[in-house]
């Protein structure tokens, strides 16, 4: 009986290696032998046992006995299931591996590639360090559509795997998609929320995408990723071209902006890269093949320092997972949910079940003053024009001296949110670099051209200083931080350049001041350099009620920021 189980067992093993090697077997296009630098499929090694004698030799020499070491009872083998079948890698690097598809070629644009990447073996390592939280569920997503892993890798092409990355062209996210093409694939954009670097909705866009790319190209998948840098136009003039000289109309054969003749190589090297981590010394951190994240749904527009609050994180750590957000808050339009770490979503979920719905925003009344409009109070309360206007069921600009408005407000310190986009603009300001550091207020008929040329810098530096990419619209009353390079000096009296002073040691001093009459809150802020919040927080008093000669305050002021 075991002899009589063993033959067809055999046979099945035989059958099963010779196709095999019939897949391992080299492939070449004609059309790769037309071109003057070929792309060459590379050939797999022929399996072998450690002894150096083909696996394939080794098992037709095997002797079938009756001491053979199988398993003495098959009762618990069902028919037809595969014995042999490798169980889940624990490592998401190899399940990578093993969804790797798009054929192996050599070329000498690979080869530079891999060669850097050789060289910087650090950068690869940050590189994973940044991809954890995020790997799991894009390999999900390819898998989901049947897509090769390889792709799963294109983030660290595009940004590094930087969830906040914005690059000169306006591309944003991980995916770096540019504005138009996010929103023909449902990427929301406005004040609140930027769906490009949305990293739940960005994957499932970049899929898409990329899907319908490979599509167009008729399966070509190095043509898709061609596309997904330079744009399908682009791709189609160039096989265009090429078919009207009667060249091959590959990837390799294309004329291609040097970017993206660059781009495929480098993602290709990357697989070579990953693929064989032995050979190239390249020790990447292991990263669990299980959920980092799970979505969770929220009903209302949620401050995201009470959801850190709630879910028991840190609020960068939310910021991290949540980088589509671009305010202190959800989006009052959605998208409604948050992404949590698996082991803190039920502890948010019950938290957010006992939240009563007036505590999500903490919320303000504004009383308006004359002179009073939209845009100064959006800025003063740090929202947008569009919430007041809905919050308050206002359809014109124009407002009432004496009516009050109710406002949504944050309930930390601006520096708190340290990964909005405000506070990552001002950081990215704060720098310090070469040159006078300008403050200029746009005005009318500004660009970054004139600015650029006046000052001896280059368009992408003062577009970079300000978190802007070259092409971002300019509007009056904007700030902008200027490294002047001129060597001219700029008139001081010109009232849309503030001069601001190389950064100095912060020593604070608690004085007292007693209120003289014709003072006010603004003229005591403006002496002191200081804001009219921090006074009326320190003295515990309402900014709209009128100070009383004599009363006596406390201030915390820089002494280093002090006229003489």
């Amino acid at each position: 009986m075991r002899n009589t189980l063993l033959f067809p067992t055999l046979f099945l093993i035989l059958s099963t290696l010779l196709l095999s090697a019939c897949n391992l077997m080299p492939s070449a296009s004609s059309e790769a032998k037309a071109i003057a630098e070929p792309a060459k499929a590379v050939t797999k090694p022929e399996l072998k046992k450690p002894d150096g004698t083909p696996m394939l030799a080794a098992i037709s020499e095997y002797q079938v006995s009756g001491d053979a070491s199988f398993p003495a009872d098959w009762s618990g083998f069902e028919a037809g299931s595969n014995v042999f079948a490798n169980t889940e890698p624990e490592d998401l690097w190899q399940r990578i591996r093993d969804g790797f598809t798009i054929e192996d070629i050599e070329h000498r644009r690979i080869q530079q590639q891999l060669n850097w990447y050789i060289r910087h073996p650090a950068y690869m390592q940050r590189v994973a360090e940044r991809a954890r939280p995020y790997l799991y569920y894009i390999v999900e997503t390819l898998e989901n559509n049947n897509m090769p892993s390889e792709i799963a890798l294109l983030p660290i092409v595009e940004s590094a795997f930087q969830p906040f990355a914005y690059s000169h062209g306006r591309a944003s996210g991980i995916w770096q998609f540019i504005p138009s093409t996010g929103r023909r694939y449902g990427l929301k954009q406005d004040w609140w929320y930027d769906g490009r670097r949305d990293v739940y909705a960005a994957t499932q866009s970049a899929a898409r995408l990329l899907t319908n790319l490979q599509k167009q190209f008729k399966g070509d998948w190095l043509l898709a990723l061609a596309a997904y840098n330079s744009g399908e136009g682009t791709v189609h003039r160039a096989i265009k071209k090429n078919r009207r000289k009667g060249k091959p109309t590959d990837f390799w054969s294309l004329s291609l902006p040097p970017e993206t003749r660059a781009y495929v190589p480098k993602l290709l090297a990357l697989k070579i890269y990953i693929e064989n981590p032995e050979a190239y010394q390249l020790d990447m951190p292991a990263i669990a093949n299980e959920p980092y994240f799970e979505r969770v749904e929220i009903k209302h527009q949620l401050d995201l320092a009470k959801a850190a609050e709630l879910a028991e994180i840190e609020l960068d750590a939310l910021y991290q997972l949540n980088p589509g957000f671009n305010r202190w808050a959800t989006s009052p339009k959605g998208p409604s949910y948050l992404l949590l770490p698996m082991d803190k979503a039920d502890i948010f979920r019950e938290k957010l079940a006992k939240l009563p719905d007036n505590a999500h925003i903490t919320w303000v009344r504004h009383k308006i003053r004359s002179g009073e409009t939209l845009s100064s109070i959006s800025q003063k309360y740090r929202t947008s024009i569009q919430t007041i206007k809905q919050v308050n069921h206002i359809r014109g600009t124009r407002l009432r001296a004496g009516h009050s408005l109710t406002i949504p407000v944050a309930s930390k310190r601006p520096q708190s949110y340290r990964l909005s986009a405000s506070q990552r603009k001002s950081k990215r300001q704060n720098i310090p670099r070469k040159g006078i550091k300008l403050t200029h207020i746009v005005q009318s008929g500004d660009t970054f051209w004139d600015l650029a040329t006046r000052h001896k810098v280059s368009v992408r530096q003062l577009a970079s200083w300000n978190s802007m990419a070259p092409r971002d619209p300019l509007m009056p009353g904007q700030k902008l931080v200027i490294w002047s390079r001129s060597g001219k000096s700029v008139s001081h009296n010109d009232p849309s350049v503030f001069f601001t002073p190389p950064p100095s040691r912060n020593i604070t001093k608690r004085i007292g001041y007693r209120v003289r009459a014709g003072d006010s809150l603004a003229r005591i802020s403006q002496k002191f350099r200081v804001s009219i919040d921090q006074l009326c927080r320190w003295n515990r008093i309402n900014k709209n009620k009128y100070l009383q000669p004599g009363q006596r305050l406390t201030l915390y002021v820089d002494v280093t920021r002090q006229s003489s």
